[in-house]
C-alpha cells in the first residue's frame, strides 16, 4: 500500500474515536444530571413522607379528641354558633 493511503486509513478511525469519546462524555454528563435529579426527588419524597406522618398523627389525635368529646357529653349544635349570629 502506498504511503499516502496509510494516513487516510487512520483519519476515519481517529475521527470515529473522537466522536465516540464525545458521545461517551455527553452520556456521562446526562447521567450525572439524572443522578442529581434522582437525589433531589428522593429528598423531596422523604420530606413529604415526614409531613404525611405528622399529618396522620395529628388527624389521629383530632379523631380521638372528637371521640372522647362525643362520648363524654352530647353537645347542642346551637352551642357551636358564635354569639354574633
Amino acid at each position: 500500500m502506498p504511503a499516502e493511503f496509510k494516513g487516510a486509513d487512520r483519519a476515519p478511525l481517529f475521527i470515529q474515536e473522537r466522536a465516540m469519546e464525545s458521545k461517551i462524555t455527553e452520556l456521562e454528563i446526562k447521567l450525572s444530571h439524572c443522578e442529581d435529579h434522582i437525589e433531589e426527588l428522593n429528598r423531596t419524597v422523604f420530606r413529604q413522607q415526614q409531613q404525611l406522618e405528622l399529618l396522620q398523627a395529628q388527624l389521629r389525635e383530632l379523631y380521638q379528641l372528637a371521640q372522647t368529646e362525643s362520648v363524654g357529653e352530647r353537645r347542642n349544635a346551637r352551642d357551636d354558633i358564635p354569639p354574633h349570629y
